[in-house]
């Protein structure tokens, strides 16, 4: 059974804690963590990058100069990628990037993922100090108390508040997420994964379906 350390909102070590066997026991496939990956990273292009070849410049269409006699070389139009101002050849065109995977596989590979920050023992349950304003100092002094001050940390709540994002989106070293959008690249990307007990909660229900 995998386990976790437990803290308090002020940094109070609370022991530990059992993970769920469902989403912290499962079957570690590194290849389809690593699809996961790719599909999330490809996903991100937005493909959007083109040239304008010889038929999308303006200009064309009047044969420069005559075929013969002129003592120069042949042209058929300005729009030719030789001249200056003239169409790009063989340039980038506009692509969809986006990888498909199947629902299954991508829950397959977020456990694995789970699983192997578990057995290395980077899983941390603790709930974010109840803050009336956003105060980055706060959570900078909560994670170090935890020894977690110089590691890549992934915070995953049920709900993520605008004064917990704002608080914590100047630590350079710390990402927040809800548990409905956690993905394999977010957590194969952290060092450390961090729950709050209701995002723990939330994550169970929504991979043990």
């Amino acid at each position: 059974m995998a386990t976790a350390r437990k803290f308090s909102t002020d940094g109070k070590d609370l022991g530990t804690v059992e993970l769920p066997a469902a989403l912290f026991d499962a079957e570690v496939n590194e290849h389809l963590i690593w699809e996961a990956v790719k599909r999330h990273l490809e996903n991100q292009r937005q493909g959007t990058v083109m040239t304008k070849n010889r038929a999308r410049v303006s200009g064309g269409g009047r044969k420069p100069w005559k075929q013969k006699g002129g003592g120069r070389a042949r042209a058929g139009s300005n729009t030719s990628p030789l001249w200056p101002g003239g169409g790009v050849a063989f340039g980038p065109k506009g692509r969809n990037w986006s990888l498909g995977m199947n629902t299954k596989a991508r829950q397959n590979a977020l456990r694995g993922a789970l699983t192997a920050r578990a057995r290395d023992g980077n899983v941390v349950v603790m709930d974010a100090p109840g803050l009336d304003q956003p105060k980055t100092k706060t959570l900078a002094i909560l994670l170090g108390k935890v020894g977690l001050a110089d590691k890549k940390v992934l915070w995953v709540f049920d709900k993520a508040g605008e004064t917990l994002i704002k608080s914590s989106r100047n630590l350079d070293r710390v990402a927040t997420l809800e548990s409905h959008t956690l993905n394999t690249y977010a957590l194969m990307n952290c060092d450390c994964l961090v729950l709050s007990e209701a995002g723990l909660q939330r994550l169970t229900e929504r991979l043990s379906v």
